[in-house]
């Protein structure tokens, strides 16, 4: 106040101002002076007003903010905002907690529009209905929706209202909106929760129940409800209910065991069988849990009851097989036997005792450890049998082991042992299974057969031109296709292309994606065996059979048994070897050079060559029948002049190859190089390619990869190279029309000595590649 009075001294001002005085007995009152100043001239003479008692209006405005905090704080606390609408203005009238609800701009009052840009578009025709009713006259809405805020969030609000009407007829509604999200997230969370545990219950085929001693009512879950076969409209769930379902058989005693957990009001835990109403049988196992109140006396029982048909019939299933097992060892060619962690004799099986002579109890009771010495292995053999246990025991792993076993007429035998052991839960050995396979025949079949196995293991381990296909030009992508395609089959495979495609490549890529993959792939060079020798190379031969055959031999296609053989450069074949190879794909049999007795032949067979064997056949010097045989399949490799996009490729995958083996860092190819490689015709295919790239790495000194144009003379024109290389642009036409006028003459046919290819001079091969890279349709000179 004396800081007021001072500023009406300096200011001559009016004034209006509210101070406590306190009274002699210690009261304090308000009081609201109000005055203004009396200016005489330019000096302030004095100041005239008034003072009233305003106590009781201070100390009502005090307790009306009072509540409105209190009122605020309440609705912060449950969430809960008030709002007012005037329906004929359609204004809104927000509290504090409402604008945070709908987290709406504090600055910018709230409209009808505004409201239901916040509400979520699912729910804005419902939200829209409820004021339209409201608007209509309804006297109170309630209703609950959700809001979609800007950041992609999702609130559930809940709003409630009641409408008052003043004396002229306006209506207004007040109420309040609830945020029931966390609500309504936690029904959503039990309703899953509720439906997993519903869903585990019939994945586990496990039902809960509850039994009421005071109602005699039992709930139970839905699962019981399957487990029982409850159908709808059946009796009051009971007691007596579920044990009328229980067999006639097992009641008794399940009465028995419910009557005393009551009693002894503890848990209790009982298997049984029920019968439903078609008659079946089902196997249950039942759980209960007494529940007391707080006198201590029994309310009831909750528990669960499960669906153990399945199982039972299981270990029924189990007991008959073991059963069959049993009889199955005894029959079984193998010896069988279980031994404990020890060494302990525990089982043998009837074709093992039987070979040693003994019954099972003397087999038990022989002495000694099992693992470490044996009357029945051989002496030479039994430290290292013991050696092998001690370095697997300690690990507990399965392993094999070749071993000499004795016996009941005294002779030894060599067999294959197997080891595998059992573990407990802790990863302890509790038993040791033993099967022995005689392997006598083969022990004697290996001195003879060893020198074969090191050939075969040479023909598997020999590595192919390159290592894998390289390429993505259209060409290499069909011969890749046809690849997929007649991999998975057995049908005999013809490969023709001129040298350096990689024929071999493509018959090891056949032979990898068959189905006989992990048996042998044997090639044969049919061109580089002398012809004398060439059918003792193929079906191997009998000791005497000629001279120098001082021994049996065994034969490539006796190698590839099983897996594949690649007849190369099949058209060098002699006559009298053609016969052979055609009665091996006709009747998958053959006879040794020498011998007398057919050898059956499981035997893929993949054939190429690079000559034109239709001509051959035409000039007698190929059997026509064989060729039909071999040529169930072709496949032609394309020129790598007709594969030049996938040069760079290639190039690249070459030079990585060959810098690694020299240690040298070449990081990138000379762009006049790359262009030379693409210019150039190639008659010697990938494998020339892949020549001039290994010599040039050799002499490469920097980084950059490049060569010398005089590296890629072109090749001398022969009469063949004439025909194969391409064409200038220019003929194209020309070319087109000379072919389908030797097509149109030969009727559409392309091979035989009246097919187009004769009538023009070049082979078979040449002219469906030209064929294809010039668009022809043959077809339709057929007609």
């Amino acid at each position: 106040m004396a800081d007021l009075i001072n500023r009406l001294v300096a200011d001559d001002t009016p004034f209006d101002a509210t101070k406590r005085i306190v009274r002699p007995d210690g009261e304090v009152r308000y009081i609201r002076c109000a005055g203004v100043p009396f200016v005489d001239g330019h000096s302030l003479k004095k100041y005239v007003g008034s003072a009233i008692d305003v106590t009781e209006h201070e100390l009502l405005t005090e307790e009306l903010r009072r509540r409105e905090a209190y009122l605020t704080e309440a609705q912060r606390l449950s969430h809960t905002g008030s709002f007012g609408w005037k329906v004929s203005s359609g204004e809104l009238f927000w509290s504090d907690e409402s604008y945070r609800i709908f987290e709406h701009d504090r600055a910018v009052k709230p409209t009808l529009d505004s409201l239901a840009q916040r509400v979520h578009p699912e729910d804005r025709a419902d939200v829209k209905e409820v004021i339209n009713r409201a608007s209509a006259g309804a006297s109170e809405f309630e209703h609950a929706y959700r809001l979609l805020l800007p950041d992609g969030r999702v609130k559930h609000v809940h709003a409630l209202a009641h409408v008052l009407e003043d004396a002229s007829g306006n209506r207004e509604f007040v109420g309040a909106v609830t945020d029931v999200t966390a609500h309504m997230m936690a029904q959503e969370a039990l309703r899953s929760s509720e439906a997993d545990l519903l869903e585990a219950q019939r994945l586990s085929h496990t039902g809960s129940w509850r039994n009421d001693v005071s109602t005699g009512i039992v709930t139970v879950s839905p699962e019981v409800h399957r487990i029982f076969d409850i159908r709808p409209g059946e009796d009051a769930l009971t007691p007596e209910f579920f044990f009328g379902r229980i067999h006639p058989e097992d009641r008794p005693i399940e009465v028995q065991t419910y009557e005393r957990a009551s009693l002894a009001k503890t848990d209790f835990e009982s298997d049984y069988r029920i019968v439903l109403p078609d008659g079946s049988i089902k196997y249950v196992h039942n759980i209960g849990h007494p529940v007391l109140n707080e006198s201590g006396d029994i309310r009831g029982f909750v528990g669960t009851v499960i669906d153990i048909t399945e199982r039972r019939r299981a270990e029924a299933v189990i007991r008959e097989q073991d059963a069959e097992l049993r009889q199955m060892l005894d029959l079984a060619p193998q010896h069988v036997r279980v031994y404990g962690p020890g060494g302990e004799r525990l089982y043998a099986n009837r074709i093992a005792l039987d070979y040693y002579g003994v019954t099972f109890e003397e087999w038990r009771q022989t002495s000694g450890n099992a693992f470490r010495s044996s009357l029945f292995v051989h002496p030479d053999d039994q430290k290292r049998v013991a050696r092998e246990f001690d370095a697997n025991r300690s690990s507990g792993s399965a392993y094999e082991s070749e071993v000499r076993v004795r016996g009941a007429d005294g002779n030894y035998r060599w067999f294959l042992v197997r080891y595998n052991p059992l573990h407990d839960d802790k990863g302890q050995v509790k038993r040791w299974y033993l099967a022995l396979t005689d392997i006598e025949d083969r022990k004697q079949a290996e001195d003879r057969l060893r020198q074969e196995n090191v050939a075969l293991r040479e023909e598997i381990d020999k590595a192919s031109m390159f290592e894998e296909i390289v390429g993505t030009s259209r060409p290499l992508r069909a011969v890749l296709s046809r690849i997929a395609k007649v991999a998975p089959t057995d049908s005999t495979v013809l490969i023709t292309g001129e040298t350096g495609t990689g024929k071999e490549l493509v018959a090891r890529a056949i032979h990898r994606r068959s189905r006989r993959s992990s048996r042998a792939f044997v090639c044969v060079n049919c061109a580089a065996i002398p012809r004398d020798l060439i059918a003792s190379e193929l079906f191997g031969h009998e000791k005497g059979s000629f001279t120098g055959a001082l021994q049996r031999r065994v034969g490539k296609f006796e190698l590839a048994e099983g897996g594949t053989i690649f007849l190369d450069e099949v058209g060098e074949l002699p006559t009298e070897t053609q016969i052979a190879l055609l009665r091996v794909l006709q009747e998958r049999e053959f006879d040794r050079v020498g011998g007398n007795h057919p050898i059956r032949a499981n035997v893929r067979v993949i054939a190429a060559t690079n000559r034109d064997l239709e001509a051959c056949v035409t000039a007698g010097s190929f059997r026509r029948d064989l060729f039909y045989r071999i040529n169930v399949f072709p496949m032609e490799n394309p020129p790598l002049r007709q594969r030049k996009d996938d040069i760079p490729v290639l190039v690249e995958y070459f030079i990585d190859r060959y810098a690694r083996k020299a240690g040298k860092n070449i990081k990138r190819v000379n762009k006049k190089t790359l262009e030379l490689f693409q210019a150039y015709p190639w008659p010697g295919n990938i494998r020339e390619l892949q020549n001039v790239i290994e010599r040039s790495v050799i002499l490469c000194d920097t980084e950059i990869f490049s060569i010398d144009e005089n590296w890629l003379p072109q090749p001398p024109l022969t009469a063949n190279s004439k025909q194969q290389a391409e064409l200038p642009q220019t003929l194209l036409a020309q070319e087109k029309e000379m072919i389908e006028a030797a097509l149109k003459d030969a009727r559409g046919r392309v091979s035989g000595s009246t097919g187009a290819a004769a009538k023009l001079g070049i082979p078979r091969s040449t002219l469906e590649s030209k064929i294809r890279s010039l668009n022809i349709n043959k077809n339709r000179f057929k007609n």
